[in-house]
């Protein structure tokens, strides 16, 4: 499977399908073999390109803590839409995916065709609770570097089930792109002007507010929220995911 090369960090990813362009980005600790069970669906009408964020699967895991931030991630996005040749495409991402999704139209508008925003919230303007976010984070790369991957397996189902090859790096990865330094994601939501659409698991009760917040801000956007769905809403109820997200990448404007 083909990687391209950031700097000296092979990024990996995969392509799979013919068609507008839809780049799919997992969540913080799960890797892009979360989506596997949509290729099907989503690939019969688009070209689906999925990746591993640094630090992450079969991403290089540097050892260098400035490798990781937010700056990075979105550059690595924009490199891989380069590599499959792919001037504009669809950015969705569920939980961390979604906030680098959402920092990806920030950063490059004229490529963001349209904003698919799974589980994720969309960042702090508050500073108490942004700090209270950080800390959890760098709790959890405490974690990785006292304990191992062996924190993971009392995770989420995805993420006991991801396969990676260096805590060191989820670590670093929760400490430089987990955590969030200002409110400029947030700020931007009045100014997305692309279709979005959000979606959320009905029992993802710490994302549900985050969620309604930003159908509430960002201009036209829809929301869908699936029941009988957690975190993971694309592992819980693929089919329901499926159905919700379909016909609003169908009706997107060519």
């Amino acid at each position: 499977m083909p990687k391209i090369d950031r700097d000296g960090v092979n990024i990996y990813y995969e392509v799979h399908g013919d068609g507008p362009p839809l780049l799919l980005t997992h969540g913080y600790s799960s890797t892009s073999a979360m989506w596997h069970g949509q290729v099907d669906a989503l690939a019969r009408d688009h070209k689906l390109v999925l990746w591993d964020m640094r630090g992450h699967g079969q991403s290089d895991y540097p050892h260098d803590p400035s490798a990781y931030s937010e700056a990075l991630t979105v550059g690595d996005m924009a490199a891989i839409l380069d590599a499959v040749g792919a001037e504009r495409a669809i950015i969705g991402g569920l939980s961390l995916g979604g906030y680098m999704s959402l920092a990806f139209y920030r950063t490059h508008p004229e490529r963001a065709r349209a904003l698919l925003i799974i589980d994720t919230g969309p960042g702090f303007k508050k500073d108490d609770a942004r700090e209270a976010w950080n800390a959890r984070a760098l709790a959890t790369a405490d974690r990785l570097d006292r304990e191992g991957l062996d924190v993971l397996k009392s995770a989420t189902r995805e993420r006991a089930t991801a396969s990676h090859r260096d805590a060191r790096g989820l670590a670093l990865a929760a400490r430089g792109m987990l955590t969030q330094r200002d409110a400029r994601v947030i700020e931007l939501l009045p100014d997305i002007k692309v279709p979005c659409l959000i979606v959320v698991g009905a029992d993802d009760t710490p994302f549900l507010a985050a969620t309604n917040y930003m159908a509430a801000k960002i201009p036209g956007a829809q929301k869908v929220v699936i029941p009988a769905a957690g975190h993971a809403v694309n592992i819980d109820q693929p089919k329901a995911f499926v159905d919700a997200v379909a016909p609003f990448l169908k009706n997107l404007p060519a």
